[in-house]
């Protein structure tokens, strides 16, 4: 009994010595065949993964240190062959033109400033790169929105035309997507590869040879329907500062966008709306002044280019927002102002040649806004009823005889003058701008409506 706790006792201790030399210097001691996750030749395989690692961070620059990468102009000769030169020269004006017929004859594009864009492209010096910024909202704003921005002169030059970076994961997942993003001016992005990969340094390339990039700088799209501005990424930073020239940098927003392209429709809607307001050029001296200063780092630099960058974005945000809005409340005005417009028609006939001055007589002044008694009607009267209300137009109807008193049995003054506006207004179009309207006698709608009430 004794002797087999004796034993017992040396196998602990043997086991003790055993775990104490294999965390001591990483050999096992054991009969069983060597694991290679746990043995030697593991550690030191990840000894020298561990040297080359830090041997690549202390003297390669690595994404977490920012830097000013200057790239050639010709970085992309390659790949800018003639033919591809040729294909875009095809591509770029024919698909531009088809996107301005879509967005002005199927749709209806608001555009303010514009020719800040214009003046942009066909009149900064010719080694000063451009540019534009916008948000981002669905997935055909470029070339949508831009085509609309753009008379379709200057869609017919490909050359002049913008360059812009597009996700490898949605434009260019096999040949033939990235064979046609290719040739209609569209570069190679990939995710999570940082600010210093090849697509941002094609784009670079390009601007140092004065061309036009276009870029959304919150690098995807609004996952809210365009309500709310992401924040700037750091990239457009890099493009601001490394090119060699510092870049023109136009921002333009819009709205509506996401009506005309909604998240998870395939094909773009017509008859909507778009709104499009284009800002003055960002400016960045200030930025500029404080490169080199102590603690000013490349990368807090990039991180202010692009900040400014994306609150200049929101607050125009809030502007095309309000102009969208004033447009839609001045569209559904609009049946008040054909009463106006009828009722000055009617004040500029000449009703005494007629022989009609004693029947008809249109006062100068307008109606005095009614006033609400209780305040149960007040919650029942709307915006449009009150706009309405101070835009009718009294008339003095004789009751010495004769046709005219018998039309106050059936109308009152303000039905009567609605009348007005729809006989007169009934072969005329608002878009036209009532061209049509010397065609239409205001007579006959008297007549007509006299025929078939008073028979």
């Amino acid at each position: 009994m004794v002797m087999e706790m004796e034993g017992e006792e040396w196998r602990d201790k043997a086991r003790s010595l055993q775990l104490l030399l294999r965390h001591r210097f990483r050999v096992a001691v054991d009969r069983h065949r060597p694991n290679l996750s746990d043995g030697y030749f593991s550690t030191r395989i990840q000894l020298w993964i561990d040297r080359f690692r830090n041997f690549r961070r202390d003297s390669l620059p690595s994404s977490t240190k920012f830097y000013l990468k200057r790239v050639s102009k010709d970085i992309d000769m390659e790949e800018d062959s003639v033919l591809t030169r040729m294909l875009q020269a095809v591509a770029v004006p024919v698909i531009g033109n088809v996107c301005y017929v879509f967005m002005h004859g199927l749709n209806k594009v608001q555009i303010y400033g514009a020719e800040k864009l214009h003046k942009a492209l066909q009149h900064r010096p010719s080694n000063k790169p451009l540019i534009t910024v916008s948000n981002h909202v669905a997935s055909l704003d470029d070339p949508l929105v831009i085509a609309a921005l753009l008379p379709p002169s200057v869609l017919l030059d490909a050359h002049n035309l913008r360059w812009t970076l597009c996700a490898s994961d949605r434009c260019f997942r096999n040949p033939v997507t990235s064979a046609f993003f290719k040739h209609v001016k569209v570069l190679p992005l990939t995710r999570g590869e940082g600010i210093y990969q090849k697509g941002m340094d094609i784009a670079i390339a390009k601007l140092n040879r004065g061309g036009w990039v276009h870029i959304f700088p919150e690098g995807s799209r609004s996952l809210d329907g365009g309500k709310t501005i992401g924040s700037a990424k750091r990239g457009i930073g890099r493009l601001v500062l490394d090119a060699d020239n510092v870049p023109m940098v136009v921002p333009f927003v819009h709205t509506g966008m996401q009506d005309i392209m909604p998240i998870g429709a395939k094909f773009p809607r017509i008859g909507k709306t778009v709104t499009v307001l284009v800002g003055d050029p960002v400016e960045f001296d200030d930025l500029l002044g404080m490169e080199g200063e102590p603690g000013m780092s490349r990368g807090k630099l990039y991180d202010a280019v692009s900040a400014r960058i994306g609150e200049r974005i929101r607050k125009m945000k809030a502007q095309v927002d309000r102009l969208a809005l004033e447009q839609l409340l001045q569209s559904q005005n609009y049946p008040w102002t054909c009463t106006d417009r009828a009722a000055g028609i009617l004040r500029q006939v000449d009703w005494e040649s007629l022989g009609m001055e004693h029947y008809i007589g249109l006062d100068e002044q307008e109606a005095p806004k009614q006033n609400v008694v209780t305040e149960q009607k007040a919650e029942h009267i709307n915006v449009k009823e009150n706009n309405a209300q101070n835009r009718y137009f009294r008339m003095g109807l004789s009751y010495e005889g004769g046709i005219v008193s018998r039309i106050r049995g059936y109308m009152d003054p303000t039905e009567l003058m609605g009348f007005a506006a729809r006989g007169i207004f009934t072969s005329s179009r608002v878009d036209e701008g009532f061209v049509n309207l010397q065609n239409n006698n205001p007579l006959k709608a008297w007549k007509n409506f006299m025929e078939g009430h008073l028979v």
